[in-house]
């Protein structure tokens, strides 16, 4: 059984009637769900997830002014719930705080997670602040939302402004240039093989930030990149070649060439068929300057064009 499915099963059985019969006058004020951080959240989960941090529990979402006889209210009722279900035992509920479950104040959460108390972020804020960290607020599932302030929140947040992500996908096409179609040859011809493969991985890690991008998608923390990408209606075909290319030594290094060459010629034909560059040629350096030319903002547009990377 999935985490996320154990939670809404738990939070049904057991959750929801606490919450309606002993706090009645906080549902309006309150979400609960499963969001946050652990694979379980993102439907990552597996028998080798359930070492740590696996357990039927749930969240219950507070904001920040409601008086504090209500929390300690609500975490006394909640750690009085049933410690095992469906052949799975409750963690204990730390006492200084940081549990993943349980009483959390929403404020807290986005504040650990985006910078911002509110959810609201400037352009400046989504250049800087890790796709991973968002991907942590909309995640999941909430099972109840009183207000409709978290649900309205993770709807804002479900994915970045449009020139936040033409200057990521400018710039990460220009290190894939840099990186696969210029250094990695280079590198090779100087028999620099151990520089050649760092090549290839900044050409991987490049590329699956623009398979992203052109998804719409928030790249997830790296041990879940291979994972996710493989599921995306863009450009997933291209999953085993960027494996490949990170499984393999140097020793048929024109075949490598062949690879990034195929991907590049991939990701311009997806650029060109969806009117996001004005470029024809090979070089993805001229497309990522074209795709900078597309962006609408122009004080975003006249940053480096590496500044998102």
């Amino acid at each position: 059984m999935k985490g996320l499915e154990l939670a809404r099963l738990y939070y049904k059985e057991y959750g929801e009637e606490m919450l309606k019969t002993h706090f009645p006058e906080l549902l309006p004020q309150i979400a609960v769900g499963l969001v946050g951080s652990g694979s379980e959240c993102f439907g990552f989960d597996d028998e080798l997830s359930r070492d740590h941090d696996f357990e039927p529990a749930f969240c219950i979402f507070v904001p920040k002014d409601i008086d504090s006889s209500s929390v300690f209210a609500l975490e006394h009722a909640y750690s009085k719930l049933p410690k095992e279900f469906k052949g799975f035992t409750r963690n204990r509920l730390s006492a200084v705080g940081g549990n993943r479950h349980g009483v959390i104040v929403l404020e807290d959460f986005l504040e650990a997670r985006l910078g911002s108390k509110t959810g609201e972020l400037s352009s400046s804020d989504w250049f800087f602040l890790p796709e991973q960290a968002v991907a942590e607020v909309i995640n999941g599932e909430l099972f109840f939302d009183g207000s409709g302030k978290f649900s309205l929140i993770r709807e804002n947040l479900k994915y970045m402004p449009e020139d936040v992500r033409l200057k990521k996908l400018a710039g990460n096409l220009l290190l894939m240039n840099q990186a696969g179609q210029y250094n990695y040859n280079r590198l090779i011809l100087r028999n620099d093989t151990a520089a050649a493969q760092l090549a290839v991985i900044e050409f991987v890690k490049s590329t699956l930030n623009v398979i992203f991008l052109l998804n719409r998608t928030y790249i997830p923390y790296y041990k879940w990149v291979f994972r996710t990408l493989k599921a995306l209606p863009i450009l997933s075909n291209l999953a085993s070649e960027l494996e490949a290319l990170i499984s393999t030594d140097n020793s048929d290094h024109m075949q490598k060439s062949k690879l990034i060459e195929k991907i590049c010629g991939e990701i311009k034909a997806h650029l060109e068929n969806n009117a996001l560059t004005a470029f024809k040629g090979d070089s993805l350096e001229a497309h990522a300057y074209s795709v900078n030319n597309k962006i609408s903002d122009h004080n975003i547009r006249n940053l480096h064009i590496l500044y998102a990377v």
